[in-house]
């Protein structure tokens, strides 16, 4: 959208007709209400820009079907030039076409086929009547009321020169006759009655008068979209006179946004377009005992009620007043609105109240996003980031960290997983015309999707839907619709009504990154493989609750599958799944695990009190979860599980690096911007699921064990030494060897417990001279290390029986740390 400069924010309003309450469509459901239709298909206005058009910015429902439309408003207009005698009032600028069409009424839940008579032909009707206003000087059917303007003209088709009766008909054909020859010919063209031999804008555009016109102006090209395969930079140029440019800057910083931010922090400092109107008696209260009618009969038919006068259509616009968010931003620097990117400094720019910015980076999420000036420098980095990107992807990334404003996350959210190219173009090169196998399926889950969301619940919306969706299945062949698809497109669908080649590329690009093959005509393996690797999770995290959900057999096959097959948003309104997604799409593939264990550990009491069939009840209908908190814990999970622990055959393989040399990455271990790396000798091997899912505890790789214990290799001596960055060792190694075994050569640090004598018959650890130490690791992540996978499993799974947290077990068993030359052996006794 443009800057909103010396322009004002106006609101207008009106009701759309009511439906019928007791009457249903075609498929059983309930009408959707006419107020609804309207704000989906208005949404299309909002992508319409042009230096000389005025900008709508958004549309609100109320109540009893009422809408307010809030759009760019200038205070004087055409009708102001008129008066002055230097237009625009309906319906007497209604093209012939459109008046003889009268009101149309839809009368199933579906919309209309018939074409819509209004049109770019319409419009150039009605361009002819504000340009004749204009040569003349004067309103036109002034002397008219609305029904005998309209039957006015309808006749005009009985004529000969449409123009010329205009004329006789106001007394004003002397003037008509005075005017230049082209400027009457434009008229007549505009003023053709016929629409099919009416001229089109493009055709009139053609005409003499704006042949000799066109130049004065410069001609408008819309800048290069975010996403596209064109140069967002090949049209910048900076004017000569840098100096002269430094001069002509106005101070008003906020009119350089533009008019969707302003909008929208206009909302957040306070702005309430309802009270607006009130207070400018545009909406009139009435007490509900006058409405009722005087007479009513036992069918429900009334009368002698009369028409609310409220209801009828005023045009009027209401100016928005900025003052209050002025007054909010007044202590807001200027360099507040042009952050510098390369500096190395605070994430938060300068500003005069800059300790109370700092302040608000650490309130909680819901908090800072209706924080106005939070918001407003969030917004403004966003944005600069943004136009940068891909150049400015690391930043973003770093920056998302923090938070994502709400009004960028539908942009960053693609930056994040990496779209680019010419995204449109792809788009609009698939079909999503031509009938397919699942469009019936499709057809029934989308009225089942999110329809709390008005947006989402129009036939608008439906449409947008259908598109993507089949869009999606037409381009992967090899995988197929599954229930839960749609609720995984909505999301992206909601941030991205107006571009939906946005929402399919996100879409496109989120599929592989979390849910590789879940999709497959056959995916019963991978959604078994999945669901073992999270019971391990819950083990390893919390192996009390592990426990009890597996003696009462309340196994994840019960309740996990649409939670992962759907990312969480069949469980979850948009607005939770915005929160939870913004920190989701900065950690890799595990992150799911830890967001489902953090639910988990929500109702764990709940769930600790209770038995199978309570438990699935209490599955049925989820209770409230507070979805900050589950943020909070998921990542403090996610930072607390080894990256192999959640290793999988069937997630997607990991994409070749441009580093060759074999090192791993040097980010922090537990960390989110760790990609998942290349396999190697020491990498986790694939075993067969039933093998899976007879291990309680997950599996490391030897690389994670070596990261984990932060031994490295010294000179040529291959002697393993700790490293001394980290006073405090991050785990404990148990080997479960024999005693000789464990003295020819064991890891360093670790200790040796044998398998054959570490439990008594009663399950409980034998007491020896390493108990305490594992007692005191208990919380810290344990490794047991043996040379058989039966023993190592066994070993792991008594410790969780014992309700031990993060337990593991070495992939490979020691033979994978032989090869290495970590092995220490103890020092002979003199």
């Amino acid at each position: 959208m443009f800057p909103l400069k010396d322009a004002e924010m106006g609101a207008f309003t009106f009701f759309a007709s009511a439906l019928p309450h007791d009457v249903c469509g075609s498929n059983g459901l309930p009408l959707t209400p006419n107020s609804i239709k309207i704000l989906g298909r208005f949404q299309i206005l909002k992508t319409i820009t042009h230096p000389r058009l005025c900008q709508y910015v958004d549309i609100s429902r109320g109540k009893h079907e009422r809408l307010v439309v809030v759009a760019e408003h200038c205070e004087r207009n055409l009708e102001d030039l008129l008066r002055e005698r230097k237009p625009v009032r309906y319906p007497s600028y209604l093209a012939p076409e459109v008046i003889a069409q009268g009101i149309l009424k839809t009368t199933d839940h579906m919309p209309s086929k018939k074409p819509l008579p209004s049109g770019p032909k319409s419009d150039v009707w009605s361009l002819g009547i504000i340009l004749f206003e204009l040569c003349v000087g004067r309103k036109l059917f002034q002397s008219l009321d609305i029904s005998e303007r309209l039957k006015f003209l309808l006749t005009l088709d009985c004529v000969d020169d449409t123009l010329i009766v205009l004329a006789e008909e106001h007394g004003c054909l002397d003037i008509i006759k005075e005017l230049p020859e082209t400027v009457t010919d434009l008229l007549k063209k505009c003023l053709t009655f016929h629409p099919s031999k009416r001229l089109s804008p493009d055709e009139l555009m053609k005409d003499k008068v704006f042949s000799e016109v066109s130049p004065l102006y410069t001609h408008f090209t819309k800048p290069a979209s975010l996403f596209s395969s064109s140069l967002r930079c090949a049209d910048l140029t900076l004017p000569e006179d840098i100096s002269q440019l430094c001069k002509d800057i106005n101070n008003d910083y906020l009119a350089e946004r533009s008019i969707e931010e302003v909008y929208y922090l206009w909302c957040l400092a306070g702005g309430d377009l309802e009270k607006e109107l009130v207070n400018k008696e545009i909406i009139r209260s009435k007490p509900p005992i006058c409405t009722l009618p005087n007479f009513l009969f036992e069918d429900g038919e009334s009368f002698g009620q009369g028409r609310d006068r409220s209801s009828l259509l005023d045009d009027t616009t209401v100016t928005l007043s900025l003052c209050q968010l002025r007054n909010r931003l007044k202590d807001v620097g200027g360099e507040a609105f042009y952050p510098l990117l390369e500096d190395d400094q605070s994430n938060l720019p300068h500003s005069n109240s800059n300790n109370e910015l700092s302040a608000a980076a650490t309130l909680p999420l819901i908090i800072r996003e209706k924080d106005t000036e939070y918001q407003l420098n969030r917004i403004i980095l966003f944005d600069r980031l943004l136009k940068a990107y891909p150049y400015k992807k690391n930043q973003i990334w770093k920056e998302a960290r923090v938070d994502i404003p709400p009004l960028m996350r539908g942009l960053t959210w693609a930056a994040l997983l990496g779209v680019e190219g010419a995204i449109h173009a792809k788009y609009d090169t698939i079909d999503k015309d031509t009938p397919i196998p699942t469009d019936r399926q499709i057809e029934v889950d989308i009225p089942r999707c999110h329809q709390y969301d008005e947006l989402l619940s129009s036939p608008e919306g439906h449409a947008k839907f259908r598109r993507v969706l089949k869009a999606w299945v037409v381009s992967h062949p090899d995988l197929v619709y599954w229930q839960g698809l749609d609720s995984l497109c909505a999301p992206f669908l909601y941030l991205n009504f107006n571009n939906e080649a946005l929402a399919y590329a996100c879409m496109s690009a989120f599929i592989p990154k979390y849910l590789y093959n879940f999709f497959l005509k056959d995916n019963s393996h991978v959604i078994q493989e999945y669901l073992t690797v999270f019971s391990q999770m819950i083990a390893f995290h919390d192996p009390e609750l592990s426990n009890h959900l597996n003696e009462i057999g309340f196994i994840p096959d019960l309740y996990a599958i649409p939670w992962f097959l759907t990312m969480f948003t069949h469980v979850f309104p948009l607005h939770k799944i915005f929160h939870l997604w913004d920190t989701l799409l900065l950690g890799n593939s595990s992150f799911p695990f830890c967001i489902g264990v953090a639910i988990l550990q929500q109702l764990r009491d709940r769930l600790l009190a209770n038995g199978f069939n309570e438990c699935i009840l209490l599955f049925s209908d989820l209770p409230e979860i507070d979805i900050e908190r589950c943020v909070r814990e998921s990542i403090n999970l996610f930072c607390w599980t080894p990256k192999s622990a959640t290793y999988r055959q069937h997630a997607q393989p990991p994409k070749p690096t441009s580093d060759s040399s074999g090192v791993r990455s040097s980010a922090p271990y537990f960390s989110s911007e760790c990609p998942d790396p290349p396999k190697t000798d020491l990498s986790r091997e694939s075993i067969p699921l039933n093998d899976l899912k007879s291990e309680v505890s997950p599996r490391i790789s030897a690389e994670d064990l070596i990261d984990l214990c932060e031994l490295t290799v010294t000179g040529h001596f291959k002697t393993p030494t700790k490293k001394t960055k980290s006073s405090k060792p991050k785990l404990l190694v148990v080997d479960i060897r024999n005693s000789e075994d464990f003295i020819r050569g064991h890891i360093s640090g670790s200790i040796n417990i044998p398998f054959s004598a570490a439990f008594t018959a009663e399950g409980e650890l034998t007491q020896g001279p390493y108990t305490a130490m594992l007692q005191n690791f208990k919380g810290k992540v344990i490794v047991i290390v043996g040379h058989m996978a039966k023993h190592t499993a066994e070993f792991a799974a008594h410790l969780v029986k014992m309700k031990y947290p993060r337990i593991c077990i070495l992939d490979g068993g020691i033979n994978k740390i032989k090869p290495t030359g970590l092995l220490t052996v103890p020092s002979p006794q003199i």
